[in-house]
């Protein structure tokens, strides 16, 4: 018995230790603060304050392991960061198909050491992006082919970097030159409009209460699709009640009109909780073609 228990014990450090833990930001380069010293806090399982931008890194046994890689945006209404259920359940998945990945716990945009509010995500998972893609070779995974998956808030930040190629990470030197646009998007029942169908909560996160009208059109994310936008799949819950199925329409509608490659599925149940586990059959089949979708992508 003894050695049973020892044997798990081993196993599951050696699970443990297999998650990286990366410091995204060089050490006093982390842009957009006010100098701060904050620590992270958690409540209820969820985030709701962070010490530091990291990434978690999630491999597949080398044997195994594709040249693909997708960094995981955890959801939370920008106020929160579901970094778990939300995060590494959904990295431990990608694993099953051969394909590393990255969690990124990113600054919320109710921090009170930002500058900036609303950019802060972005940059954080701009410089995750450029990370993953300069140490490549390290994690045995391809720089062009880094996709990103976001749920709900997180499927927002997924669009916007998705879209907007203004380089806000002010990192120098050879980081210049490396793209901040993903290869491809994966958006889970994404927040996608701010105005008509807008899920408040985020809106209000990220902007602000009283944000002006040029400022909801602006991260809008279905106003910011262009040709250039990279192929990208959506899921999403006709019953959702929290972040209404529209927002997905809307943004797969502005990808039709732009060209952009990529599919909409749309379950009739389901809700605000498609993600590892689910409550049917039927919405749990996004697993199955989200995998069929990125082997189309591999396959080019």
């Amino acid at each position: 018995m003894k050695k049973t228990v020892f044997a798990l014990m081993i196993f599951l450090f050696n699970q443990l230790s297999a998650q990286e833990k990366i410091i995204v930001w060089p050490k006093g380069q982390m842009p957009n603060s006010k100098g701060l010293q904050l620590k992270t806090e958690e409540k209820e399982g969820r985030i709701v304050q962070l010490k530091e931008t990291e990434l978690f890194a999630f491999l597949p046994p080398k044997e195994e392991r594709k040249q693909m890689a997708v960094i995981v945006i955890p959801g939370g209404g920008y106020y929160k960061l579901t970094y778990d259920l939300g995060g590494f359940q959904i990295a431990k998945w990608f694993n099953t198909l051969g394909i590393s990945a990255f969690v990124l716990n990113y600054r919320l945009p109710t921090s009170p050491d930002l500058k900036q509010k609303e950019i802060a995500p972005l940059q954080d998972i701009q410089a995750a992006i450029k990370y993953i893609r300069k140490n490549a070779s390290q994690y045995g995974i391809s720089p062009d082919q880094v996709g990103v998956i976001g749920t709900s808030a997180g499927g927002h930040l997924a669009a916007t970097v998705s879209n907007i190629v203004t380089d806000y990470t002010e990192l120098q030197g050879d980081w210049e030159d490396i793209s901040t646009i993903p290869n491809f998007a994966i958006l889970v029942s994404p927040v996608i409009d701010l105005g008509e169908f807008a899920h408040v909560g985020s809106r209000n996160s990220l902007l602000g209460e009283n944000a002006s009208l040029e400022k909801i059109k602006e991260y809008s994310m279905q106003n910011r699709v262009t040709e250039k936008t990279p192929p990208t799949i959506l899921f999403h819950a006709q019953n959702d009640r929290t972040v209404p199925v529209t927002n997905s329409i809307l943004y797969y509608q502005a990808m039709t009109k732009n060209k952009v490659k990529g599919a909409m599925f749309i379950f009739p149940e389901g809700e605000h909780k498609i993600g590892i586990n689910n409550k049917s059959d039927l919405t749990d089949n996004w697993k199955t073609l989200c995998s069929d979708w990125l082997k189309t992508l591999d396959n080019k």
